[in-house]
């Protein structure tokens, strides 16, 4: 019997980040906004001793996404992946951990049961990736962190049976609240983060086919709702909203399972 592919989320937002991964007996942590007590008590909630954890994979150097990772890392002695551009941007946290590989952008390897595809996505960070992860049949596309969309991108993600995608902001919120012009400037900037309409619209390029599963991620509190962020990629699916997941700041999503 092939191996279960899952995956939950320990919380998504602007105050930390992390994901899982699973298949068979490989389970790996893409990215680590948490400190050490949050981080192994949110593990905990999904089941996961954090010394069972396979390593970590990191997006970029934002606080949210690497906080902890060099402390979980070294605690548990868990190896660490991340392009050279964000181990140069980290390099006094994470360069002197024991176990850290550079991954290059656009080549694909395995930890254990779990192929990992790194791509590079528009943001902006020294050498950002996001990741799509498979068990050799089926896969989970994860784009969180990106200003806007490239062919390549939709290239990459077409035909995923899963899907996490940012849905960070609503453009009337974001332009009438009350964050500085120059803050607005950034996130809803080409290397920013994408807005409910420009994550439906990338979702109606793609190939959804196989799709399974859907989750919106990292809302901003202030500038989105996830009745909001359900609206808009439900519209492009054809689908009711209440099909559409969204992962929260505090909770995250539990698992769920690709058949």
């Amino acid at each position: 019997m092939a191996a279960v592919l899952r995956f939950a989320s320990l919380g998504s937002g602007s105050e930390g980040n992390a994901l899982l991964v699973q298949a068979g007996q490989t389970c790996v942590l893409m990215d680590c906004g948490f400190n050490l007590t949050e981080s192994v008590a949110r593990l905990s909630r999904l089941g996961v001793q954090p010394e069972a954890l396979s390593g970590i994979l990191v997006t970029h150097e934002h606080g949210d996404h690497v906080a902890g990772v060099a402390r979980l890392a070294r605690k548990y002695a868990l190896p660490v992946w991340l392009t050279h551009g964000t181990l140069r941007a980290q390099f006094k946290t994470l360069g002197a951990l024991p176990n850290v590989t550079e991954i290059n952008p656009h080549d694909s390897f395995s930890i254990g049961e779990v192929v990992v595809q790194p791509y590079p996505v528009p943001h902006d960070a020294s050498e950002p990736v996001q990741y799509v992860f498979g068990d050799g049949a089926k896969r989970l596309g994860v784009l969180t962190d990106v200003g806007s969309s490239t062919p390549y991108i939709e290239q990459t993600l077409s035909g995923c049976a899963a899907l996490v995608l940012e849905c960070n902001h609503d453009t009337a919120l974001l332009a009438n609240g009350d964050y500085p012009y120059s803050l607005k400037r950034r996130v809803g900037g080409r290397l920013g983060h994408l807005n409910n309409e420009d994550a439906a619209a990338l979702l109606g390029r793609l190939d959804n086919s196989c799709l399974q599963h859907i989750v919106a991620a990292h809302l901003s509190r202030k500038n989105n709702t996830p009745e909001l962020a359900a609206l808009a990629l439900s519209g492009v699916l054809d689908c009711s909203s209440e099909w559409i997941g969204v992962a929260t700041q505090e909770q995250g999503f539990a698992w769920r399972e690709i058949v």
